[in-house]
């Protein structure tokens, strides 16, 4: 149901650094690229993530109660994924875990605040 997901960011470098190394250990990598925007994903592949700074101009802020979810193909692609963002200027939201029956996840912010989880179920 969802084609993709974007963030804003400040500081694109940075962000693309934090994306392009979540996206490495997915499996994919940039499929669109401007001055202010980066895409990550594979055309035709399901629902991408994308970085950019704000259209209007403006300072790029964190939606309070907004979070995208990464799926994972296991729990340790969800530990990686974990500990990638946080070697790559991400910070914990919670430490990878059972978070009830059949659903292990891990939480953490990119860059600039935007909160992310990797994830998977059964």
């Amino acid at each position: 149901m969802i084609g993709y997901v974007t963030v804003g960011t400040n500081d694109l470098p940075r962000a693309a650094k934090f994306y392009d190394a979540i996206a490495a250990e997915m499996g994919t990598g940039r499929m669109m690229e401007f001055e202010t925007f980066i895409a990550w994903g594979t055309p035709g592949g399901g629902c991408g993530i994308a970085a950019t700074k704000p259209y209007d101009g403006q300072a790029a802020t964190v939606g309070n109660g907004v979070m995208v979810a990464i799926e994972a193909r296991d729990a340790a692609q969800v530990d990686k994924l974990y500990a990638i963002a946080l070697a790559n200027g991400g910070t914990d939201e919670g430490a990878p875990g059972a978070r009830g029956d059949g659903f292990y996840a891990g939480y953490f912010r990119d860059p600039d605040g935007n909160k992310l989880n990797a994830f998977v179920m059964g």
